[in-house]
């Protein structure tokens, strides 16, 4: 017996529906396959895409950093003596002020010096001769040491800096047993805006006189300075303690007590949630100290440190946020 027209008609429909998805998907399939030429061509669009935007990245980068393009120019021009390379101890010397005087038997008057207020009696201005004085017997005792007297442009009545003033009274003072003439084994960091960056710009110093980093750092500075440069920006350049000493030269008696206070409230507290100096109240203190805009040379002569001297973590609580990046004096 032969179906009916109207039974036909159902089994036609109920097939055309029974496909109907099944197609589809295999024409989804098909349209949203790629052929491997169309893979390989999406592949290299994504590597060229990739190589540019890193060419244009480090373009962008040289232009906003100048510094860091290597000037073969620049460093032709630096001849170092031989005997700097066997210089393994760095003998820093951390300027407080400016001494504007030519005659050195009145170093002792405050008037020879551009003081803050606050630096007027208390002793400081002998306490500034006797970090000189330390400083100049330290070189004399070890042979494989170069002092650095380091401090910048820092007064806005001098034109000269922190420590080019301290090396001409050293010099006049004759603390190197040399006379006046130039003594090899000290030299000037001019660049540093408060004791962090003394300690720092004075490594990097170190490397341009003699063209490597030191293996041990002295300091001369207030015995009650002595917490913030061992415990904070030695911690800080993670420069091992063995390999760190501090020698501290006190002010007056009658104002130790009274200059300990002002520097936990104004140094040690500050530096210990800023261990960079790099925010609010101890960058406001470098803007305010760099009256002639100056710049340091130590993105071009010390590349190793760049990224330590561009370090600037979030303001956190004491001992946090330490740079993790390699460092020339770590351990191999």
């Amino acid at each position: 017996m032969l179906p009916s027209p109207a039974t036909f008609s159902r089994r036609a429909i109920s097939r055309r529906h029974a496909t109907a998805p099944r197609r589809n998907t295999k024409l989804f399939e098909l349209l949203s396959s790629r052929a491997r030429l169309t893979n390989f061509g999406f592949l290299l669009l994504v590597v060229l895409t990739v190589t540019s935007l890193l060419y244009n990245l480090r373009f962008l980068f040289l232009v906003r950093h100048p510094e860091y393009i290597n000037s073969s120019a620049l460093l032709s021009t630096i001849s170092r003596d031989p005997a700097a390379r066997q210089l393994t101890h760095l003998v820093i010397v951390p300027g407080h002020a400016i001494w504007k005087g030519t005659d050195p038997e009145l170093r002792l008057r405050e008037d020879q010096w551009v003081l803050e207020d606050y630096q007027n009696g208390g002793g400081r201005v002998a306490a500034f001769f006797a970090h000189i004085l330390r400083g100049a017997e330290l070189v004399q005792e070890d042979e494989k040491a170069l002092l650095v007297f380091s401090g910048g442009q820092t007064r806005s009545t001098s034109t000269t800096t922190e420590a080019e003033s301290y090396m001409r009274l050293a010099l006049a003072a004759e603390v190197f047993q040399t006379g006046s003439s130039p003594f090899n084994r000290a030299t000037t960091e001019d660049h540093a805006l408060d004791s962090f960056q003394n300690f720092l710009f004075s490594i990097a110093r170190f490397r341009e006189y003699t063209g490597k980093y030191p293996t041990k750092v002295t300091i001369v500075g207030y015995e009650f300075k002595r917490a913030r440069f061992t415990d904070l920006h030695r911690a800080a350049l993670r420069w091992p303690i063995e390999q760190f000493k501090y020698i501290g030269v006190d002010l007056d008696v009658d104002h130790h007590a009274t200059a300990e206070a002002g520097e936990r409230q104004s140094g040690y507290l500050p530096y210990s949630k800023d261990l960079y100096g790099c925010h609010s109240v101890l960058l406001s203190k470098r803007r305010q100290r760099n009256l002639y805009t100056r710049f340091h040379s130590y993105y071009q002569s010390c590349p190793e440190l760049r990224r330590l001297m561009d370090w600037c973590p979030t303001m956190s609580g004491e001992g946090e946020g330490l740079f993790t990046g390699r460092l020339p004096w770590d351990p191999p």
